[in-house]
C-alpha cells in the first residue's frame, strides 16, 4: 500500500509524463521558431477512423496568412470592412480578442487579402500587408507601435513575413527601398538596407555558418546573403524565375543552401565556403525534381519532403535523387510532427502519414475544409489550426485520448 509521500510522487510523475506526452512550444512565426516547418508536438492522435472533433470555426475574411500561436492566443490575418485585418483570437475558443485594420484590401484573381503570417516576439506582433504596409503592434492590445510603407508592390502582393532577428525586424521592400531592409524592432528606426533586387515572395531566412549569423533574402531575381547585424552583402546567387516568383523558403543545412522555385525553374543545392569576408557558393546539383511555386519543403533526416506544383515527393537533400512521388497530389502544405507528415491538400483534405523515405502511406484521410486551401496549417497543444481563404478551423487531435483516460 502506498504511503502519502509515494502517492504525491506518483501524482507528480503523472503530471510530468502528461506534460511530456503533450509537449508544446509556441509557434511564433511562419514555419515555427526554428524556421523549419517542424513542430515539437508529441502525443496527438495520428490515426482517425471517426470524424476529427471540430473545436471551433470562424470566418475572418479573405487572406492566405498562416498562424502564430503564443500561449492561448492565435494571430492571423483576414479582411474586414474592406481592410486588411490582423486578428488576435482566443486559441481555445476562436473568440476575437482584438483586431487591427491596417490598410486597404488587396484584390487578386488567385485570392484576396494579406499573404504574410504574423510574427510574435517580445510582446509585439509584426506583419507586412500585401500592399506594403509593415506594422508593429502591441500583442496584448493590438495598439499600433510603429509602421512603415513600402512602395514596390510585386505583381501578386508583398508575401514575405517579417523576420525578427535579435534587435531587428527584417523584411523585403524591393528595388531602391532595399531587397532586404532592417528596422529596430522596438522603435521602428531603420538600421540598414541592402541590394536593389525587386521583392520576391519569400520570408527572410536566418542561418548560422562558421559561427556567424546570416540572412537569406530570396528576391525576385536572386538569393542574396547578408550579415545579420550589418546587412553587408556577402553572396549573391542569380536565380531567375518566370514572373519573378521566388516564394518557397530557402533551407540551410550542414554548410549547404537549398533553393527551389516553380514554373520551369526547379531547385538546386549550393555548398557554402568562406572567401575572406564574403561567402562563395558552389553548385552541388540542380534539377527540376522539385518545383515549388509557393509551398516550402521540409528537411528531415537528410530528405526533402515537398508538395509542389507537380506532386507530393521525397528527394535526397545532398544528391537531388527522387525517392518517391505521389503525382495526384499537388500544391498541398506540409507540417512534420512526432514522426508524421500532416498534409493539407489544396481541396481541404487532411492526410496524416508516418514520415518515410520509402513512401507516403496515410493512416488518416479526412475532409476538414473545402474551397482553396493554400495556407500551411499549424499544430499547437494538440490542436490543428487550418484555413481556406476565409474560414479558420481548430481541429482537436487529442480529444479521443482524453476520453480514453476518462
Amino acid at each position: 500500500m502506498l504511503n502519502s509521500r509515494q502517492i504525491a510522487i506518483t501524482a507528480l510523475t503523472s503530471v510530468f509524463l502528461c506534460a511530456g506526452e503533450y509537449a508544446r512550444a509556441d509557434w511564433t512565426n511562419f514555419r515555427g521558431a526554428d524556421y523549419s516547418g517542424i513542430s515539437s508536438e508529441k502525443g496527438f492522435i495520428k490515426e482517425w477512423k471517426e470524424p476529427i472533433p471540430l473545436t471551433w470555426e470562424r470566418d475572418i475574411g479573405s487572406a492566405f496568412s498562416s498562424f502564430a500561436v503564443v500561449g492561448d492566443r492565435l494571430y492571423t490575418c483576414g479582411t474586414s470592412e474592406d481592410q486588411q485585418t490582423l486578428y488576435c483570437l482566443n486559441a481555445k475558443t476562436g473568440e476575437v480578442i482584438w483586431l487591427n485594420r491596417f490598410g486597404p484590401a488587396f484584390r487578386d484573381n488567385f485570392g484576396d487579402g494579406t499573404r504574410a503570417t504574423p510574427t510574435v516576439a517580445h510582446g509585439k506582433v509584426y506583419v507586412q500587408g500585401a500592399k506594403g504596409k509593415l506594422i508593429c503592434v502591441d500583442a496584448e492590445t493590438g495598439k499600433d507601435v510603429w509602421n512603415h510603407q513600402f512602395n514596390n508592390v510585386p505583381t501578386w502582393g508583398y508575401s514575405g513575413s517579417v523576420l525578427v532577428e535579435g534587435d531587428l525586424a527584417i523584411s523585403s521592400a524591393g528595388n531602391s527601398e532595399g531587397a532586404l531592409i532592417a528596422f529596430d524592432r522596438i522603435t521602428g528606426a531603420k538600421k540598414w538596407h541592402t541590394g536593389d533586387d525587386p521583392a520576391g515572395y519569400s520570408t527572410p531566412y536566418p542561418f548560422t555558418f562558421k559561427e556567424k549569423r546570416y540572412i537569406v533574402g530570396f528576391t525576385g531575381e536572386s538569393a542574396i546573403v547578408v550579415e545579420a547585424k550589418t546587412g553587408r552583402l556577402v553572396l549573391r546567387i542569380p536565380w531567375q524565375t518566370n514572373y519573378k516568383v521566388n516564394a518557397a523558403a530557402p533551407i540551410y543545412h550542414d554548410g549547404h543552401l537549398f533553393l527551389t522555385s516553380g514554373y520551369d525553374t526547379g531547385c538546386g543545392l549550393f555548398k557554402l565556403d568562406a572567401d575572406g569576408k564574403n561567402l562563395v557558393a558552389t553548385e552541388v546539383w540542380k534539377s527540376k525534381v522539385l518545383m515549388n511555386k509557393f509551398q516550402s519543403c521540409i528537411l528531415h533526416e537528410g530528405d526533402l519532403y515537398s508538395c509542389d506544383q507537380k506532386a507530393l515527393a521525397c528527394v535526397d537533400f545532398k544528391t537531388g535523387k527522387e525517392k518517391w512521388r505521389v503525382r495526384k497530389v499537388k500544391h498541398g502544405t506540409l507540417v512534420l510532427a512526432d514522426g508524421h507528415l500532416l498534409l493539407l491538400t489544396q481541396s481541404g483534405r487532411l492526410q496524416i502519414a508516418p514520415v518515410s523515405p520509402k513512401g507516403f502511406e496515410p493512416v488518416t484521410d479526412a475532409e476538414i475544409l473545402s474551397g482553396k486551401c493554400w495556407t500551411v496549417s499549424v499544430l499547437d497543444d494538440g490542436k490543428l489550426y487550418a484555413r481556406n481563404m476565409t474560414r479558420v478551423v481548430c481541429m482537436d487531435l487529442q480529444k479521443k485520448a482524453a476520453k480514453q483516460i476518462d
